[in-house]
């Protein structure tokens, strides 16, 4: 997996920018639970050779952020290109049945009424995929996979499952989720059948992190998966030139939260929300490293741009590629997830984060069951505090409640490690994001108050477990990482 791949050199030889059409095809890869963990954004311990020949040879965006850490509400907002907040699709998971209010609708229909076919996903035999999701999608409104959409009896969201192929009525766009990064029970076997896997003794864990065998190796594993998953990136482009599509087709490459782990997926720290986005135009080929503050909602915009398409209206994100494109806010927002209502909001500038926790009784190691099966390290640092083993740093995660107000310098502590918040120094900037928290909250205040959760099934799962294989509870307790599927698959068959 470590050898330099040379799928992108073949494609980068033979591929050419001399053919333009009027509307270019667009491919969105979407990584689930990646944090900015590539290579090419300085990352120790991996090697990403084809994401880093698309930074090379496209965009690179530094600050690109979710507007939630969690799955279904980020890609909620990316779908619509409205804040997730707002359009009340913030609550993971939930709201199925909630009909979008009238005249919103997702980005999809737009493309499809302006000529595009829309797919989603892709055979995974292509991209050499082990496991699910590459037709996922997983938004927090009434829709249905494939068909129209009118908004009121028809609600679809794509037109086809089937492959983009030279034989594809063009323009097309296409969404296809590389899922090998989200916790699964494949990554075993991932890094097992690696010819080189990540060295545990060749990563940098942060300082928030304790440093133990088991976490060293749960990171790698990780990085394995990173690994894998640039592989299929180079796999697609190979097949983009076999089936003669690599002259017109815009590839952009993003995660849809950040990684599952401490402070990452789930959380408003930058692990959580910032994630990766790098942009391949085959009629742009120039190098650029963007360090301008891009959300989901503005890639929604900008695919709309892409496509000679004029943002509509009610959209709250901007495509940045118009001059006049200048974020100087993000706001982001941490809802339910699963058993868990809590309720954090965050705005990041290009140089602080305020974070404001609503809900502060709910500490950042809440005991959520799902999460239970799929954080080692949360396990190992549980009992490394009990010996007071851990530093101030890593203590923080597990603190009894959370502060109610977060301030981070992220210029000078991008590991977010030392709260302002209390700083007498602060108080101008802490009254400042006061001030925009409440702008923020009340121009995205949810258009409706519907609320229809789907009910966890981790929760019984993790109960069951700890009552009847009191020995796998134990092994995940010491930070062996015991299966969530595995463990369902049992309760199951039990019950």
């Amino acid at each position: 997996m470590r050898s330099i791949s040379l799928l992108i050199l073949i494609f980068l030889c033979y591929s050419s920018t001399s053919y333009k059409p009027s509307k270019p095809n667009i491919v969105l890869l979407m990584a689930e639970d990646i944090s900015i963990d590539l290579e090419t954004y300085g990352l120790k311990g991996l090697q990403t050779p084809n994401l880093n020949w698309m930074a090379n040879n496209g965009s690179k965006f530094n600050r690109f952020y979710g507007t939630n850490p969690i799955c279904s509400p980020n890609r909620s907002a990316l779908m619509i290109g409205v804040h997730q907040v707002k359009m009340n699709t913030h609550q993971h998971r939930s709201n199925r049945k909630y009909i979008l209010p009238n005249g919103i609708k997702p980005f999809t229909y737009w493309l499809r009424k302006n000529g595009y076919t829309t797919h989603i996903g892709l055979d995974p035999k292509i991209l050499g995929s082990r496991a699910y999701g590459e037709g996922k999608f997983d938004t927090n409104f009434k829709n249905s996979k494939f068909g129209e959409w009118d908004g009121k009896n028809n609600f679809g969201l794509f037109d086809t499952a089937e492959n983009i192929s030279k034989e594809s009525q063009e323009p097309f766009f296409a969404q296809i989720t590389l899922n090998a990064t989200h916790r699964g029970r494949w990554w075993s076997s991932v890094r097992n059948e690696s010819n080189d896997p990540v060295n545990v003794d060749s990563i940098e864990l942060p300082p928030y992190m304790y440093d133990h065998k088991l976490i060293r190796l749960d990171w790698a594993k990780y990085l394995d998966q990173v690994e894998f998953v640039d592989q299929q990136v180079g796999k697609f482009f190979e097949y983009l030139k076999e089936e003669d599509l690599d002259q017109n087709t815009i590839v952009i490459f993003i995660g849809d939260n950040g990684r599952c782990n401490v402070r990452g997926k789930g959380y408003l720290f930058e692990p959580g929300i910032n994630i990766p986005l790098l942009i391949y135009n085959p009629f742009n080929k120039k190098n650029k490293v963007i360090n301008d503050l891009v959300t989901v909602t503005d890639l929604t915009a900008t695919i709309l741009d892409y496509a000679g398409i004029d943002k509509p209206e009610y959209m709250t994100g901007n495509s940045f590629l118009k001059d006049d494109f200048n974020r100087e806010y993000v706001y982001a927002a941490r809802d339910q997830w699963d058993e868990i209502m809590d309720k954090s909001r965050a705005i990041v500038t290009k140089k602080w984060k305020y974070i404001r926790n609503y809900k502060p009784e709910i500490p950042y190691d809440a005991g959520q069951a799902y999460l239970e099966f799929y954080r080692p390290a949360v396990h190992i640092m549980r009992t490394a505090k009990t010996k007071n083993l851990l530093t101030n740093a890593q203590l923080h995660f597990f603190k009894e409640s959370k502060d109610l107000e977060e301030l981070y310098d992220l210029e000078n502590d991008p590991h977010e490690i030392k709260n302002l918040a209390l700083n007498p120094s602060f108080q101008n900037v802490m009254n400042k994001f006061r001030i925009e928290m409440e702008g923020y909250n009340e121009r995205y205040r949810p258009m409706s108050d519907e609320y229809e959760p789907i009910i966890a099934e981790s929760v019984v799962i993790f109960e069951w477990v700890k009552k009847n294989r009191p020995e796998e509870y134990k092994r995940m307790q010491e930070g062996y990482e015991i299966g969530f599927s595995k463990s369902k698959d049992e309760y199951y068959k039990n019950n």
